[in-house]
């Protein structure tokens, strides 16, 4: 699980990121991110209702990718907030994996 220092969680760090940050697009992905003026990343995380109706089958995914950036953050560069939003399309989650780390080297944070 990420680290709570880690996650976004107010409405107005996601309204932040999401009015001032750049934003960066593979596929069904999509990431925006800003600069924060603290000392770690954080990052918040929405998956449409587009993707699914289902609300267990979209905390699965949140879940997912919390674990998959609880191993990625250490090569991250320190000081971002980032929003990941899974649109539909994903078929299984290793492709959403290879997805993130594809958009991560776009975006330079690595």
């Amino acid at each position: 699980m990420l680290p709570k220092i880690n996650r976004l969680k107010k409405r107005a760090d996601f309204s932040r990121v999401f009015r001032e940050g750049r934003g960066f697009k593979e596929d069904f992905l999509f990431l925006k991110i800003v600069k924060n003026n603290l000392e770690n990343s954080r990052f918040g995380f929405v998956v449409s209702k587009k993707f699914s109706n289902k609300a267990f089958l979209r905390n699965k995914i949140k879940r997912k990718l919390r674990e998959l950036m609880r191993i990625k953050i250490k090569k991250i560069k320190k000081g971002l907030d980032g929003v990941i939003i899974i649109s539909p399309g994903a078929e299984d989650f290793s492709e959403i994996e290879g997805e993130i780390d594809n958009i991560f080297k776009k975006a330079g944070l690595f």
